[in-house]
């Protein structure tokens, strides 16, 4: 199974960013999508997440600023950024969590992190 992350780059403060994540591989089933950010010198957080049934969830700090989406047919997962500030700046990572077999359990896995950087 593998995550490819891509859409991170340099933006203005007050910017928009779109990035991607689609799932390959041998996938039997995804339970959810994410994504999680590390910002220099902090620790990994929870950006938002989605389930297969459409439910999000969002980290504080970007209410009413990120959306995110998903497309179960494309095994993929969008996350629209606006209102960019510099305190968003981070590598951003996709997470997954994925069965490979109808008889095996979800595991956790993550794509490789896709840079935003948000400066004037």
């Amino acid at each position: 199974v593998q995550l490819q992350a891509s859409g991170g780059g340099l933006v203005q403060p007050g910017g928009s960013l779109r990035l991607s994540c689609a799932a390959s591989g041998s996938i039997f089933s995804i339970n959810a999508m994410g994504w999680y950010r590390q910002g220099p010198g902090k620790q990994r957080e929870l950006v938002a997440a989605i389930t297969s049934g459409g439910s999000t969830n969002y980290g504080d700090s970007v209410k009413g600023r990120f959306t995110i989406s998903g497309d179960n047919t494309k095994n993929t997962v969008y996350l629209q950024m606006n209102s960019l500030k510099p305190a968003d700046t981070a590598v951003y990572y996709c997470n997954a969590q994925i069965r490979r077999d109808w008889y095996s359990r979800e595991y956790d896995y993550w794509g490789q992190g896709t840079q935003v950087t948000v400066s004037s």
